[in-house]
């Protein structure tokens, strides 16, 4: 898979896991084409796969974020309003925009960007002139069982 083809997956699906296992398909899975054991680090093809991330964290396109179960998660653009109309389901963490920045020892740290600072603001126009259900269908079906788990933890939360 080239970096295009890992951008048109993405965009595709809308949301992708980076490399966890979850709700939503895995990107370094869909890169190699098969199932990875362990880290993605010590596949033959983590060169290749590493090179896609870093094009892909990087573009303008793709909000890098730990939407799904906490995980690291790329989302296209295109869902960008949809999330938006649809954040508050979300702990703020989730919906924070995560970046990685290279220091001057060489070193890479994860640096928020808290959700709506990152959020443009004609993305903030057509999110709010989205229905709230229209939004958790174009996310997908796994924001149901994201809901439901939200909601869980908000009542022990209250319950303590």
């Amino acid at each position: 898979m080239t970096s295009n083809e890992a951008m048109a997956f993405v965009a595709k699906e809308g949301v992708v896991l980076v490399s966890a296992k979850g709700a939503v398909p895995s990107l370094t899975e869909a890169i190699v084409g098969e199932p990875i054991q362990g880290s993605w680090w010590g596949h033959p093809k983590s060169h290749q796969i590493f090179a896609i991330l870093q094009v892909l964290t990087e573009s303008e396109d793709i909000l890098v974020c730990r939407l799904v179960q906490g995980k690291v998660t790329l989302v296209h653009r295109r869902l960008w309003p949809a999330l938006v109309r649809v954040a508050k389901r979300f702990p703020p963490a989730q919906v924070a925009q995560v970046r990685q920045e290279h220091t001057p020892s060489g070193s890479h740290v994860n640096r928020e960007v808290p959700f709506p600072k990152w959020v443009p603001g004609k993305t903030s126009e057509q999110a709010g002139k989205m229905d709230e259900q229209e939004a958790l269908n174009a996310l997908g079906p796994w924001t149901r069982s994201a809901a439901a788990a939200q909601k869980k933890t908000s009542r022990k939360v209250r319950a303590r």
